[in-house]
């Protein structure tokens, strides 16, 4: 493989994680934090503790704060910021980043106040044609990849030339596989959404609920997604691969995941800005929730799980009445609710 230079935004697990990624396949990367201090550890100690405790980094990665330096000479640059943060790490990278640069994001939210997807952003800061920026997603861990385990992920873009030459970046034969698919939207919407059925499912555990409501809730959730993200103009059987049911699996599942530990904390009984704060790190389904809110009023989708959710973090619902309220829901057919969506878009 032809070695090539790659600037990772920012310095976060999920970022370190793909560093490696890029280093195990044979290039040179410049991961870029704001904090002198992380930047450090990461040079000489060959860690990232407050992201990926206890992983030891390879040699390849280097570590600036200097987004000149990160950018420079770049043939790839990821974007891994959190969603809060996307447009103003954006509106930095875009005076120091070559026109010929690939530009991939690896973000799963929303911009809360535009509603905006991550490459939408990524494509007004920048500059650049929103249709051949590349969007990574999937059932991803960050703890798991930085160990080298087993991980499929999907790569996405309008341009296929452009998602596939992320694939290139990427894919590697030992632990991480990468395909390709034309759908950003539904690639985009199902990652950020799915942080919110996450959220839910790390409650119903944190409840005591059980196996049962947990699949109800990834079932019926998968359904929420696959409403908007049609509504939006995304191929619903995007939601059917890895970056719709298989990245909601991985995360409502695991407590690796940071929005089911957040959900099982809120159903302890403690409040929304101590969960934040215990977690020290960006908990993505939280704003999404906000997001999806306004996004299914925008476009007249029921979102039932969603609603209930914003109702616990953002109006001091109960949990255990946000559950009985889901559950009290009018009779309906899983079938018809379903079809009611393809026929809403057929009309369009």
């Amino acid at each position: 493989m032809e070695r090539k230079q790659a600037a990772v935004l920012v310095a976060g697990s999920w970022g370190t994680a793909l560093a490696r990624v890029l280093v195990d396949n044979g290039h040179e990367v410049m991961l870029w934090t704001r904090k002198q201090e992380q930047a450090d550890q990461i040079n000489d100690k060959r860690r990232n503790e407050q992201f990926l405790p206890g992983a030891d980094l390879p040699s390849g990665i280097h570590a600036t704060v200097d987004m000149a330096e990160a950018l420079g000479g770049a043939e790839l640059a990821l974007f891994a910021a959190p969603s809060s943060a996307m447009r103003a790490v954006a509106r930095m990278a875009s005076t120091h980043l070559n026109g010929n640069t690939l530009v991939v994001h690896a973000t799963k939210g929303f911009e809360t106040e535009t509603l905006k997807r991550m490459s939408t952003v990524l494509a007004e800061e920048l500059g650049r044609d929103e249709n051949c920026i590349v969007v990574l997603s999937g059932p991803s861990h960050a703890e798991e990849v930085i160990n080298r385990h087993p991980t499929t992920v999907v790569v996405a873009s309008q341009a296929p030339e452009c998602a596939e030459a992320a694939q290139d970046f990427f894919m590697n034969e030992a632990y991480f596989r990468v395909y390709t698919n034309p759908d950003m939207i539904g690639v985009e919407t199902a990652g950020a959404i799915k942080n919110i059925i996450a959220l839910g499912a790390g409650l119903s555990d944190g409840l005591g609920f059980g196996d049962n409501a947990k699949a109800a809730l990834i079932t019926r959730g998968l359904a929420e997604i696959t409403r908007l993200g049609s509504a939006m103009g995304a191929n619903p059987l995007t939601f059917a691969g890895l970056a719709g049911v298989g990245d909601l699996i991985v995360t409502c599942t695991s407590p690796h995941s940071r929005n089911w530990r957040a959900g099982s904390m809120l159903a302890q009984g403690l409040p929304l800005a101590e969960v934040l704060e215990r977690m020290g790190m960006v908990v993505e389904g939280v704003r999404t929730t906000k997001a999806a809110h306004d996004l299914a009023a925008l476009y007249g989708v029921e979102m039932p799980i969603t609603e209930q959710l914003y109702s616990v973090l953002f109006e001091a619902k109960p949990p255990e009445q946000a559950v009985g309220d889901l559950m009290g829901r009018v009779r309906t057919h899983e079938i018809e609710e379903i079809a009611s969506t393809s026929r809403r878009k057929s009309l369009k």
